[in-house]
C-alpha cells in the first residue's frame, strides 16, 4: 500500500529539540554495529573515540583547535541554510580563503613587514572565501543553475588550483622538492594563546563570530529577512525583501567565514601551505550546521562532538588499526539521521488508499 508524507501543524518544541539527541543515538547503534562487523569490542572502540581523549590536558588543546573551523565554517553555513541556499562547497570557500590570504603571507616572506601582516592575511582570506561563494550565487541568479551542483564542482577547482601553486610557482626552493610553500613569518602567524600549547587566536574570532551571529539572526532586521526568504518566500516578496538580494548576501557570509577558518588554519596550526589543508573541514561542517539547527551555539556544541570524532579516529587508527574512513562512516550516518530524524519531526506517514473502479 502507498504511503505519503504529510506535514504536521504543530511540533513541539520538545519533540524538535530531541531530533538531534535520537539522531546521535541511531548514529552509536549503527557504529555497534559497525565494529562488531569488523571484529571489534564497541565499548571498547567508543572508549577510544569518545572518552579517552577527554582525559587528557593536550588532546583537550587539540579538541578545540580542531572545533575552531567546523565552528566558523558552520555558523557560514547556517545563514545559507536558513534561507534555504544550498551552499556544499564551503571546502572550496576555505581554500580559496587560505590561498589568497597566502598570498600576502609570501609576497612578505623575508621582507621584515610589521604587524600588518597578520590582519591583511585575515581580511583577504574573507574576501577569497567570499568572491568563490559568490559565484554560485551568481549563476543561481543569473541563469536559475543549481548552487548544491555548482557550489560542489567548485570545491576540486579550488583543490586543484592550491595543488598547482604548492608544487609549481609557490614552492619552497629549499623544500627538498617536496610540494608545500615556504614557512610563514612570524608576523604572518596567529598568535598563541598558551606559551606551552596549540590554542591559537583564531579560536578567539571563532567564539566573536559565535556571539555576532547570534545577535543578528535573532535581533536584527536582516536575521529576520534571511529566515522569512527561507520559510515563505512568497510572504518576503510582499514584505519587500529582495530574493537576489539575499541570495547574495549569504553566500558572501557564508564563504567569507569559511575563508577566513582557511587562513587562520594556514596562518595557525600548519604554518605554511601545503596540497592538503584539511581533513574535510568544508564538509563536516555541514553536519555540525544541521546537529546544531542552525543555530550558532549548538554549532559550538556540534563542532566540539564532530571535532571529537576527528581526535577519536586519529587514536583509533593507532590503537585498533581502523582506517580513517570509518570516522568519515560515522559523520555520514549522523548526517543522514539528522536529516531522517528532521522529516519525522515535521511530518507523519499515513498510508494512501487505493480507490476501487467499477
Amino acid at each position: 500500500m502507498p504511503l505519503r508524507l504529510e506535514r504536521l501543524e504543530n511540533v513541539s518544541p520538545l519533540r524538535h529539540a530531541m531530533a538531534p539527541v535520537v539522531a546521535a543515538l541511531v548514529t552509536l547503534v549503527v557504529g555497534a554495529v559497525m565494529f562488531v562487523a569488523l571484529g571489534h569490542d564497541p565499548v571498547h572502540a567508543f572508549t577510544i573515540y569518545f572518552i579517552e581523549p577527554l582525559g587528557d590536558a593536550y588532546t583537550l588543546q587539540e579538541l578545540v583547535v580542531k572545533a575552531s573551523p567546523l565552528l566558523l565554517i558552520g555558523i557560514g553555513l547556517s545563514f545559507c541554510y536558513r534561507a534555504n541556499r544550498w551552499n556544499i562547497g564551503a571546502e572550496g570557500q576555505y581554500v580559496a580563503g587560505a590561498v589568497l590570504g597566502s598570498w600576502l603571507a609570501l609576497a612578505t616572506h623575508g621582507t621584515e613587514a610589521g604587524p600588518w601582516v597578520l590582519p591583511a592575511m585575515l581580511v583577504l582570506g574573507a574576501v577569497g572565501g567570499a568572491l568563490w561563494g559568490l559565484i554560485p550565487a551568481f549563476l543561481r541568479v543569473r541563469f536559475g543553475a543549481s548552487e548544491i551542483l555548482t557550489s560542489l564542482m567548485l570545491v576540486y577547482v579550488a583543490q586543484l588550483g592550491l595543488d598547482y601553486l604548492v608544487r609549481g610557482p609557490w614552492r619552497d626552493p629549499a623544500g627538498f622538492n617536496f610540494p608545500q610553500s615556504v614557512t610563514f613569518d612570524d608576523v604572518a602567524l596567529m598568535p598563541l594563546l598558551m606559551e606551552d600549547g596549540r590554542l591559537h587566536g583564531g579560536i578567539v574570532i571563532a567564539l566573536l563570530a559565535v556571539i555576532a551571529a547570534t545577535f543578528v539572526l535573532g535581533r536584527t532586521l536582516v536575521g529576520f529577512s534571511i529566515e522569512l526568504a527561507g520559510s515563505a518566500p512568497r510572504a518576503a516578496a510582499f514584505a519587500g525583501f529582495d530574493e537576489k538580494r539575499v541570495t547574495y548576501g549569504v553566500f558572501a557570509v557564508s564563504g567569507a567565514l569559511a575563508g577566513l577558518a582557511g587562513i587562520i588554519e594556514v596562518a595557525g596550526p600548519i604554518g605554511q601551505l601545503q596540497p592538503s589543508i584539511s581533513p574535510g573541514y568544508g564538509f563536516t561542517a555541514i553536519i555540525a550546521a544541521m546537529l546544531g539547527r542552525l543555530h550558532p551555539v549548538g554549532i559550538l556544541v556540534a563542532s566540539l562532538v564532530l571535532a571529537l570524532t576527528y581526535i577519536g579516529g586519529e587514536a583509533a587508527q593507532i590503537t585498533m588499526r581502523l582506517p580513517f574512513d570509518v570516522t568519515r562512516v560515522f559523520q555520514g550516518t549522523l548526517l543522514i539521521a539528522i536529516l531522517a530524524a528532521d522529516i519525522l519531526v515535521r511530518y507523519r506517514i499515513r498510508r494512501v488508499e487505493g480507490t476501487t473502479h467499477a
